[in-house]
């Protein structure tokens, strides 16, 4: 089964940018508990701007993760699965 992934953009000022990064460690530790992957990406010329990617082995894995996660996703029934290419 292919792989899955949600995207999630968020926009930070900076005031509130320390507990921004806090959130994502906390979120980092709860996804890999979840037998998930995250990442976050800064937007090089526009700082505040994030990507958070969240990634499993598979929909249903990633589904469970969102549902039960602390701090919720904006969209978490928009999940992306791997294309196959041969």
């Amino acid at each position: 089964m292919a792989r899955a992934l949600t995207i999630q953009r968020t926009l930070v000022t900076p005031p509130e940018r320390e507990r921004f990064h806090e959130r994502l460690r906390q979120k980092r530790a709860y996804y890999e508990k979840a037998k998930c992957r995250f990442w976050a990406f800064e937007e090089a010329g526009l700082p505040g701007a994030f990507l958070e990617f969240f990634e499993a082995a598979d929909a249903e894995t990633l589904a469970r993760a969102h549902a039960a996660a602390p701090d919720q996703v904006l969209d978490p029934n928009r999940i992306y699965t791997e294309v196959e290419l041969q």
